[in-house]
């Protein structure tokens, strides 16, 4: 299933995307889309009943905004270096284990929602991502086949990031990550059914219609499994938690002098194959 959900920012309604493409009207079964739907299967399955019986009520899409695809995100855990192209393009070593660090829960913005430059940047960069969201609670899991099990689904994610921040400016990498607008998430929250391998995906992004990432999850170091089974060593992953997983080649950080980092104006867009395109323009702060 693609689940979304729509409307003005803070009062979205939840919804579904069907086979043919058609928006429908999920408000009537389920109050929202968030950890609590993810981890209930009853809710889970009146929905697919209600879809495969014709009985959704369609939706008219025309000017309607998306939003994220997940309401009350509980934490936001993102990996670091996790794509052997990203890390020989930065000159980094590969990590002997997954990078953590934390984007704040209000960093989300919906897909085609305007990323803001924040004041006094001059580094701020583009990375699309696979995000897993999470469905069960997940505490020491033991083995790859166990933690993909706690994966309710997959979406897509912009982790975009301010590199002096991030980098230059001293203490861990919080400053360059947690800016307002710095994680679109979606459109959609694609259920795990529809994605039978995360390490198979492309992800692209284009910076004014100009390719910049091109890349594939079978490049990753630590693959989904591996990167949900070791962050529930170290912390509880809830339902409607939500995994940043890397980044491909290809972000400005990489590439040679003058770095292109993004500016107000830029236009950003980007993808991962079999879980929808988001389109960001960017203003200052």
């Amino acid at each position: 299933m693609k689940l979304l959900r729509v409307g003005t920012a803070g009062s979205e309604r939840p919804a579904l995307l069907d086979a043919e493409g058609t928006l429908r009207d999920l408000s009537g079964i389920v109050p929202d889309i968030d950890g609590a739907l993810l981890a209930d299967d009853v809710a889970l399955g009146r929905i697919r009943s209600a879809a495969e019986a014709g009985e959704l009520p369609a939706l008219d899409a025309t000017g309607l905004r998306v939003g994220p695809p997940l309401a009350r995100i509980g934490k936001v855990v993102c990996i670091g270096l996790n794509y052997h192209d990203h890390a020989r393009e930065t000159g980094a070593e590969p990590p002997a284990e997954p990078v953590i660090f934390f984007k704040a829960a209000d960093t989300v913005i919906g897909p085609n929602d305007t990323v803001l430059v924040p004041r006094g940047s001059v580094k701020t960069d583009w990375e699309v991502e696979l995000a897993v969201v999470i469905g069960r609670t997940a505490r020491y899991l033991s083995s790859h086949e166990e933690a993909l099990a706690h994966v309710a689904g997959y979406a897509v994610a912009h982790d975009v990031s301010e590199r002096e921040f991030q980098i230059e400016r001293g203490g861990t990498w919080d400053k360059g990550k947690n800016c307002e607008t710095f994680n679109p998430l979606g459109p959609w929250l694609v259920t795990a059914d529809e994605v039978p391998d995360p390490q198979n995906l492309a992800l692209r992004l284009w910076v004014n219609g100009e390719l910049k990432q091109d890349g594939t999850t079978a490049e990753q170091i630590f693959s989904v499994a591996e990167v949900v089974r070791y962050v529930s060593q170290f912390m509880t992953l809830y339902p409607g938690d939500v995994i940043n997983t890397g980044t491909p080649a290809g972000v400005a950080l990489g590439q040679p002098e003058p770095k292109p980092f993004l500016r107000a104006g830029d236009v950003v867009e980007l993808e991962v194959e079999g879980l929808g395109r988001q389109r960001q323009e960017l203003k200052d702060a």
